[in-house]
């Protein structure tokens, strides 16, 4: 897939701040900066999302990625498993979020995450009051409601990405282990889903 818009034309100092901290400029950057109070608002809600402390950091970013698995985003899963890689998380995990109905690394309460994650996405959401509950009883109600929040955060994220033909960059190259490509029947996604 291609870009289905061009990229916006960024200064040169902003394009250099973002070189030094990712390596490259972020597509989805490059494509939202046409409207500068978009791009900065965007970039101001993931900065804020990104400061949330209240549920875990693994939990959340394994909830990002499996949103993005499901919805086609590729470059979501991109930088999140770069960031997995930064933040010091289990790659060993990260990369197996795509397949992780599969895999065998994931706790209960990871898998379970996972699946609201996927509930979440589809459309209509499938949450049930049983998988609502479990978490909530496990987690608490401060990092449920963020755990919630930060996954409609990927929700917005993954659909703007795949909408504009964005993907991967390659960020993901630096962590060493591919990401598993996803199963061809997850058992949730519906079809409006990916």
């Amino acid at each position: 897939m291609t870009l289905r818009i061009p990229k916006a034309e960024l200064p040169a100092e902003l394009t250099e701040n973002m070189i030094k901290q990712f390596g490259a400029v972020p597509e989805p950057f490059e494509v939202t900066a046409h409207n500068p109070k978009v791009a900065q608002d965007s970039t101001e809600l993931g900065r804020q999302v990104s400061e949330w402390d209240m549920a875990d950091e693994g939990l959340k970013t394994f909830a990002h990625m499996a949103v993005a698995a499901l919805v086609g985003c590729s470059w979501c899963l991109d930088i999140n498993y770069f960031l997995a890689l930064h933040k010091d998380l289990d790659l060993a995990k990260a990369s197996q979020v795509p397949r992780w109905r599969e895999s065998e690394v994931f706790t209960p309460l990871e898998r379970d995450v996972l699946e609201y994650a996927e509930a979440m996405t589809n459309t209509p959401p499938t949450v049930t009051d049983e998988l609502y509950a479990g978490l909530l009883d496990r987690l608490g109600p401060a990092a449920m409601v963020e755990l919630t929040a930060s996954i409609a955060f990927a929700n917005l994220s993954t659909r703007n990405n795949t909408a504009h033909g964005i993907t991967s960059q390659g960020f993901s190259d630096a962590c060493g282990t591919p990401l598993a490509a996803r199963s061809g029947n997850s058992g949730m996604a519906s079809s409006s889903a990916i």
